[in-house]
């Protein structure tokens, strides 16, 4: 931006405009920083490294989504940690039933903070509510940032 500037003051005949992606994708950044947002997204994040940091806890989750992820990687770093929080939403009540499950309460990590902070998170109906709120506020954005960012699109 100040290189833009400077050439402008420059060369005052120069069109300069920004990059449509780094736009949204900076809009995305600062509506993620509120706090309502932050808190779940940093609460989804606590979860999926949960998961994802034990192999018992990441083939427990394997076994009751049939086989499927829940980290899902996208165009900006912003993007992943949309789709992440989707793909969340889609598996809900997989991970619910996995955390009421006899086969987590018979894991090495039901009792250890981090395993009671992920079941309090996924038992959480405030955590989902704010999950499908943040969905619905980030979706349409998301949904441009796909399109200016595709290649066969301009």
């Amino acid at each position: 931006m100040g290189a833009a500037k400077l050439l402008k003051e420059k060369r005052p005949s120069i069109f300069w405009t920004s990059c449509a992606t780094h736009t949204i994708n900076l809009m995305l950044e600062g509506i993620r920083a509120l706090p309502r947002f932050k808190k779940i997204l940093d609460q989804a994040k606590k979860l999926t490294i949960f998961i994802y940091a034990h192999h018992k806890t990441l083939a427990m989750m394997r076994s009751y989504t049939n086989k499927r992820e829940i980290i899902k990687p996208g165009v900006t770093r912003f993007a992943s940690a949309f789709l992440t929080l989707q793909s969340l939403s889609e598996k809900k009540e997989q991970l619910r039933h996995m955390f009421s499950s006899n086969e987590w309460e018979e894991c090495k990590f039901f009792g250890k903070p981090k395993g009671i902070a992920s079941y309090k998170t996924v038992t959480s109906v405030q955590f989902w509510s704010g999950v499908t709120q943040c969905l619905k506020v980030f979706s349409p954005l998301v949904k441009v940032l796909r399109m200016v960012d595709a290649d066969w699109k301009p």
